[in-house]
């Protein structure tokens, strides 16, 4: 980890020298564009392993130490041991995203250890108080792990904690309650991440704690935690008891998703996670930088629009996150705002690049991503933005600008032969300067928005469009980003690919419709008829003048 970070900073002691004499010698403006290799650090400590295996032992010492103190200790440590052994091989096997990253490891520890650790608390705290022994479990807040990570994670996490702080929670609690601890937590867990499967809205998370307080009712009545035996329309003292409970419950349930709800923007940001919920508050249009977009580049808000629409649509049909594709196809073209007049979709009459060599025309075309990530960086927008920005062109070629460039070099080439020019004069053409800095899409939702980019785009040049005309477009832009290579870090299978045209194929069909050719309206009266009715609104307009004049 030292080295990692001597290097990073040796590296940029170097870098800030040569830009320094690169100004004294007027060779630079002493600028520098934004760039996302500052998460350098920060990455490396997240793939560690020695920060990995730190936070294994703080998670194995946490949970053993919550059974210091609990009756019938010598009896329960063997059992300790397996469920933790058990848990952590679970873990790391069959949540193998998470397993790798530190930042979701501690996440995902975290928030079972305090989870157990508060759950202990207020099971201490409800057998020294006078509540009784009717309300011990109502009052622990024993879905707050598995609704934390459900949200933040998925439901394959939130039904690993619901598991997992079951079986460790039941070794705290008294023997004679640790069947009636296990069934609630366990099924109050589950219920938590089945009510907040894809939640869109915060308001969700306190319809997802008022079912939990609903279980945890059930289950107590289940356990005969409340005694239903004597609950007579005349016995008061029980339906005082059962009312107690259902207004326990159902409080410790909303007080739950109310403190989840509150605390996962929190979370968010410091585990650099995004929830759907703030998704959906990215995808304003109002944002500064879309009203920006739409005043001084309309051709490619336009664009990001359809865009959007496309990725969203395909996104969903094979089980990406589509709010997500949609948010980040918004701004994957904003570095477009530094020179929108140098494409073509907002051009108005004149073509800038008619006065630049090709060269030149390439490399403000491929600037467009690094001032993409410049701006994303300096608006702080979210993480996988900056990276669908820099990865949805990948490495692929500005093909346009490239192959002028070669006929500019034949046709010199050909003066040269005939003695018109000099072989000095012959412009270099170097593919690289007609290559995007990369890299390749990482993820299926950057592998979809690329394609539906390029798709977009030329989808124009069809003159008339037609459902064959639309397919054969849409797969051969397709086939030739998999032969290119562009798609092999994405996870995209052909069976996703397959879908993904089809969607394509459909949507642009809708958008790109024929339009009915609507016949002219037919004038019934005569030209001497028409000029006749003139006449004689022209001779009624002048009576009127006159009498006003009188």
């Amino acid at each position: 980890m030292a080295v990692c970070l001597t290097r990073i900073i040796i590296l940029g002691f170097v870098d800030q020298i040569r830009r320094w004499r690169l100004v004294q010698k007027g060779l630079s403006s002493g600028k520098k564009r934004r760039t996302s290799t500052d998460r350098g650090a920060l990455s490396a400590m997240d793939r560690s392993l020695a920060v990995r295996g730190l936070l294994y032992l703080g998670f194995c010492l946490g949970i053993l130490g919550l059974l210091l103190g609990v009756q019938d200790i010598d009896s329960r440590w063997g059992e300790a041991v397996v469920i933790l052994i058990c848990g952590l091989a679970i873990f790391h096997l069959n949540h193998q995203q998470s397993a790798r990253r530190n930042g979701r490891v501690l996440l995902v520890f975290g928030g079972i250890l305090i989870h157990l650790w508060v759950v202990k608390l207020a099971c201490g705290v409800a057998l020294r108080s006078d509540l009784g022994e009717h309300y011990d479990f109502l009052v622990m807040p024993i879905a707050l792990a598995p609704m934390v990570h459900s949200v933040l994670l998925g439901q394959r996490a939130g039904v690993y904690s619901s598991v997992f702080v079951s079986l460790f929670g039941a070794l705290t609690i008294p023997s004679d309650d640790r069947w009636a601890f296990f069934a609630i937590s366990l099924f109050c867990g589950l219920t938590s991440v089945f009510a907040t499967k894809r939640v869109s809205k915060r308001g969700r998370l306190l319809r997802a704690g008022f079912w939990v307080g609903v279980m945890a009712l059930l289950v107590d009545l289940v356990f005969a935690k409340i005694s239903v035996s004597n609950l007579e329309i005349l016995s008061g003292e029980s339906w005082t008891i059962f009312g107690k409970a259902c207004l326990i419950a159902l409080s410790t349930g909303l007080l739950t998703g109310l403190f989840v709800g509150g605390v996962l923007p929190l979370l968010e940001g410091v585990f650099g996670l995004t929830t759907e919920i703030s998704w959906l508050e990215l995808s304003d249009l109002n944002h500064p930088l879309l009203r920006k977009m739409q005043i001084e580049a309309p051709g490619t808000f336009h664009h990001s629009l359809i865009v959007a629409s496309l990725a969203e649509s395909a996104a969903e049909a094979i089980g990406a996150n589509a709010v997500m594709s949609r948010v980040c196809a918004y701004f994957h073209d904003i570095g477009k705002l530094n020179k929108p007049e140098y494409f073509i979709e907002n051009q108005g009459g004149l073509n800038p690049h008619d006065t630049l060599t090709p060269t030149m025309s390439g490399l403000i075309i491929v600037a467009h991503v690094k001032d993409g990530v410049d701006l994303a960086i300096k608006n702080k927008l979210n993480p996988r933005i900056l990276d669908v920005i820099q990865e949805h062109h990948g490495d692929s070629l500005v093909y346009y600008f490239y192959r002028k460039a070669q006929e500019r070099l034949q046709k010199h080439e050909v003066e040269e032969d005939h003695g018109a020019t000099d072989s000095d004069d012959l412009p270099k053409v170097d593919e690289k300067s007609f290559r995007y800095p990369g890299p390749i899409p990482q993820t299926r939702e950057s592998g979809i928005i690329s394609l539906a980019d390029a798709i977009e785009s030329a989808s124009r040049t069809i003159a008339k469009p037609s459902p064959s005309r639309i397919r054969s477009l849409v797969d051969e832009i397709v086939f030739k980003r998999v032969r290119d290579g562009q798609l092999d870090a994405t996870g995209l299978t052909m069976t996703d690919l397959t879908m993904i045209r089809k969607v394509f194929s459909s949507t642009l069909r809708s958008m790109l419709h024929a339009r009915i050719e609507y016949p002219k309206e037919q004038i019934e009266d005569a030209p001497s008829d028409l000029s006749r009715k003139i006449g004689k609104l022209a001779s009624a307009e002048e009576v009127e003048k006159e009498r006003r004049q009188r």
